[in-house]
This record gives C-alpha cells, structure tokens and sequence, in this order.
C-alpha cells in the first residue's frame, strides 16, 4: 500500500501545483528510458563489437600466415634439401598475387563507392614518410633488375623461378608504393572486413618479404666474411671453419661486376622499404570505418621552414662531414683483405664522441618540454600510437647487440683498447636510445605552437610582395632576408629556440648515423670479437635481426624529430 502511494504521488514533483520558489532538477530525468538514446545505443555498441570481431579476424589471418611463411623459412634454413629456396618463392609469388588482386579491388572499386572515404588522416602518411617510400621503393624496383640480368648472365646454373620473381617483385614494390602514396590517409567506411583482411594479407607478406631480405643478407655477409678469412689464412693467419663453395661464380666481364656490386649496395634499401610499407599499412587497417571529428579534422598543418636555427645545423653539418669522412676512410681499409686494427679504433672514436652529443642534447629538450608546461594532446591518433611503438620497438635491435657485445667484451678482455672501446661505445648507444627515445615521444604528445603563426604568414606574405618590386635590386633583397631572418630568430622565446636547435642536430645526427650502416658499415661483421665468443652463426643470426632494425630506427627518428621541429 505505502508503494504504490509513492508510486502514484511520485509525478506531483513535476506538476503545476509546486512551490514556485522551487526550481525544476533536471538531473532527476532518466533520459536512458528514451526509446531512441536505447536504440542508438545498441547500434553504436553493435558498431564496436563488428569492429573488434573483424580486427580480431584479419589479425588471425596475418599471424597464420606468418607463421606459415616463417616454418618455411626456417626450414629452407636448416633443411635446405626439403624445402629450398625456389619452394619459399613460390609460397611468396602466390601471396604478391593475391595482395595486388586485393589492391586493384580496392582502387578501382571498394574506394569509388558512394560515401567510401568521408574523412582523411592528416597525421597519416606524412611527406617525409611518402617520399621515402617512393625513394626505397625506386631501389628496390632497380636492384630487382640488377638481380634480373645477374640471373640472366648465369643462366646455366640458375632455375627460371630466380627470374620470375624479381619480376613479380617488382610490379609488387610499384604499385604497393602507388597505392600507399594516393590511399595511406584513407579512412574507409565501406567494406570494413574485406579491406581489413586485405590490409593484414599485405603486412603479412611484407614481413614475410623482410625476413626473406634478411636472411638473404646475412647469408651473403657469411659468404663473404668468411672468403675474407681465406684470404687472411692464405696469407698465413689462423685457419677458419669450413667456407661454403659458391655454384655461379661471376665472369671477368664488366656487366657482371655491376650488376654484382650494384645488388649489394642497394639491398638495404629493399629492406627499409618492406618495414615503411607495414608501418604505412598498420595505420591504414587502424582507420577503417573511422569517423574522425570535426576538431580532429581541423588538422593545422606545420610547414618545415629552416628560420629560426642557427648551431644545430653547424653542429650537425660538421657531424655528417666528419662521419662521411671516418665512413669512406673506413670503407677503403676495412674492406681489404687484412682489416686495419686502427680503422675500427677510428670507427668507435667517432661514435664515443658523437653519442653523448646527441644523449646531452635529448636530455637538455626533455628538459625544456617539462619547463614549457604545455598541454598534453589526448586525442586518438593512430599515426602517433605507431610511431611510439616503432620508436621503442626498433631500439630494441641495437639495444640487443649492445648487451651481447657488452656480455662478450667484459667475460674475456675488457682491458684492451679496441675492446674497451666496443664496451664504452655499446653503453653510450643504448643511453642515447633511450634518451632519445623519450625526447621524440614527449614531443609528439605535446600540443604544436599556434600562437605566432597568423603573424609569421602575414609577414612572409609582406615580404613576397616586396621581392616582386624590388625583383632587380639583389643586394637589397639578399640584406632584406638576412634582416628577416635575424628577426625571425630573435623572436623566438628561447625554449622555442633551443628546441628547434637541439631537433635539427639530431635530424643529421641521425642521418649520418643511417648512412653509414646502410651503406657497408658493419664493424661487427669484421671486428672478429663477438663471433669468436657467441660462434658463428649465433653472432650472425644477432647481427642480422638487430642490424636492420637499427637502421629503420634512424630513419624513423628522423621523422619524428622533424615533427617536433616544425611542431615547436
């Protein structure tokens, strides 16, 4: 009885007949009873449950094959009579196929529906990262001709599979670097399962494609370290294992030799270009079917002006001058027959000189985000989310090889000069990783400066005007830049300034340190240290996983700490 009293006077609280002098709650209203709030409800949360049912689906699609590619390569490994190399070709042509099926698909129908992309990702796909796609991808399309008409010139002792695939190979490489230049920013909302899938079947295969590359290359420096050590022991050094004969031996003819030394200068290229093509991807598969909001939409893009810094670029343009110095004086001894001990005295030096550098100028910049007190950027950004993972996930390669040369060095001779400086430089990288590591991501999570930008344009829009008057007056307009320039500088606060500084040092700083692994550098191959204490092919099997890692991560610094640059 007293319930439903209750029950039925509970409506007098919102009728004519209350207190005037009490003002109607609103927040007593139970807006959830609404039939349309239930409705919607259910269809958004329908919405999340599809989309995790199908990212669930895609990413068990890419691991089985995966996992499929990768038994193969094993086994091609340590069975090479059951499964060879022409077995692993084939297994990968099938898979290129189906990845450009599934890409012409997506160009020419799934992405021409009516409302198939409303909205795009400015912060995917960025200039840098597209031209370098376009840049490895360019390399990887020559040096498969390079490895065509080495084929060809050793036809007698090669199957027709090692020239049909660098043919796939490359119609693969053009036009994934095609599709990922024009559709990278897409945010598809048509057909979300069926590109899912085909998104994942293309990572898979990329990474397929990378681990092939790798082992490959580790393969070549085996055979070409240890031709070195016959050499060495022909020349009365200590003998060494068992060298493997080598079937094709290229002809004393010109095109052989470049097609020979074209291939191993360009191979790493074809590396970085499966990693930047996943990455690219993974971002694509995150924004399917998302809807990005209007203030997310309304992206402020930062254009790269080179104002407003004026010893980072010195500091770091001696440091590439330098390092291309050491690298060639390196490439001219290390390379001989008999190794110069003092090459890789000289090696290690520039690196022990060059890291702390760099760790002091990453400490110095997490130091002034801390002292900027800008806010955080909180919104969804799968382009950052990657970065971060890819920043600390690369790092761990040349993180693992110093620990392993760090483990070697102080279990045998720690005092020797050479060793002591393979120790110190191994302690320095990794701080410099980690340093740097947490400069970029505190970067890329803070908010840009907006502030001065109206003005900056306004006046750049002033002084165009001027240089079509004085378009004849030359030492005018040279003192007028000049003047511009310094203006430009002087108003920066000086957070702004050191940031800038300390983020282009490390842009050259990192390029220089991209450039000479990429392009022969790898004292670890030749120092003799690490392979006579871990073995052979343990240390090779190291080398081969982390390096490649190592020079991805360089590379991708550098996008990174360009976005802080132009951010700052």
């Amino acid at each position: 009885m007293l319930a439903n009293k209750a029950s039925r006077q509970k409506p007098c609280h919102h009728c004519t007949h209350r207190p005037a002098s009490a003002a109607p709650d609103h927040s007593t209203i139970h807006y959830e009873k609404s039939w349309l709030y239930r409705h919607c409800s259910s269809l958004v949360q329908g919405d999340r449950q599809s989309q995790k049912a199908g990212q669930l689906f895609s990413g068990l699609l890419a691991m089985n094959v995966v996992f499929l590619g990768s038994a193969f390569l094993s086994s091609m490994i340590f069975n090479h009579v059951a499964i060879t190399l022409a077995d692993v070709w084939i297994l990968l042509s099938i898979l290129k196929v189906l990845c450009l099926c599934w890409v012409v698909y997506y160009v020419l129908g799934t992405s021409r529906q009516p409302h198939a992309v409303l909205h795009r990702d400015a912060h995917a796909g960025p200039i840098w990262l597209r031209g370098s796609l376009l840049l490895f991808g360019a390399f990887s399309v020559l040096l498969n001709v390079f490895e065509i008409g080495y084929s060809v010139i050793h036809i007698q002792c090669k199957s027709q599979v090692q020239i049909v695939f660098p043919c796939i190979e490359i119609l693969f490489v053009s036009t994934q670097a095609i599709f990922l230049w024009h559709h990278s920013k897409d945010c598809i909302q048509v057909q979300h399962n069926l590109t899912r899938c085909g998104l994942m079947l293309t990572i898979a295969t990329n990474l397929l494609l990378w681990l092939l590359a790798v082992t490959n290359d580790s393969i070549h420096e085996e055979i070409q370290s240890q031709l070195r050590d016959v050499e060495q022991r022909l020349a009365g050094k200590t003998p060494l294992p068992h060298i493997p004969t080598v079937s094709c031996t290229c002809p004393n003819t010109t095109a052989c030799k470049v097609f020979q030394k074209g291939y191993i200068l360009l191979y790493p290229f074809n590396t970085e270009f499966y990693l930047v093509c996943c990455s690219m991807l993974y971002v694509m598969w995150k924004n399917v079917g998302r809807r990005i909001s209007h203030h997310h939409a309304s992206h402020i893009k930062h254009k790269f002006k080179l104002q407003g810094v004026v010893f980072g670029p010195l500091l770091g343009a001696a440091a590439v001058m330098i390092g291309i110095c050491v690298f060639m004086m390196y490439q001219i001894q290390a390379t001989g027959s008999a190794p110069n001990r003092q090459v890789f005295v000289m090696y290690y030096s520039y690196y022990i000189v060059l890291l702390p550098l760099m760790s002091a100028a990453s400490v110095i910049g997490t130091i002034i985000h801390a002292l900027e007190k800008k806010d955080l950027d909180t919104l969804k950004n799968p382009t950052r989310s990657l970065d971060v993972i890819l920043l600390m996930g690369a790092a761990l390669g040349q993180i693992g090889m110093s620990y392993f040369s760090i483990v070697a060095i102080v279990a045998t001779n720690p005092r020797d000069l050479l060793n002591s400086l393979i120790l110190s430089y191994s302690v320095l990288l990794i701080f410099q990783h980690i340093t740097q590591n947490v400069f970029i991501i505190d970067g890329l999570h803070r908010r840009p400066f907006v502030e001065a930008e109206e003005s900056k344009e306004e006046g750049n829009h002033e002084a165009h005007n001027q240089r079509r008057v004085s378009v004849l007056e030359l030492g005018q307009e040279i003192r007028r830049v000049s003047l511009s320039y310094i203006h430009t500088y002087s108003h920066l606060s000086w957070k702004r300034k050191a940031l800038r500084e300390i983020s282009f040092f490390l842009v050259l700083c990192n390029i220089i340190l991209w450039i000479m692994p990429t392009f022969g550098a790898h004292p670890a191959f030749e120092n003799g240290l690490e392979k006579s204490f871990y073995g052979y092919s343990t240390w090779f099997a190291i080398v081969n996983f982390g390096l490649p890692l190592g020079v991805f991560y360089r590379m991708h610094s550098v996008g990174g700490l360009l976005e802080v640059y132009v951010t700052a």
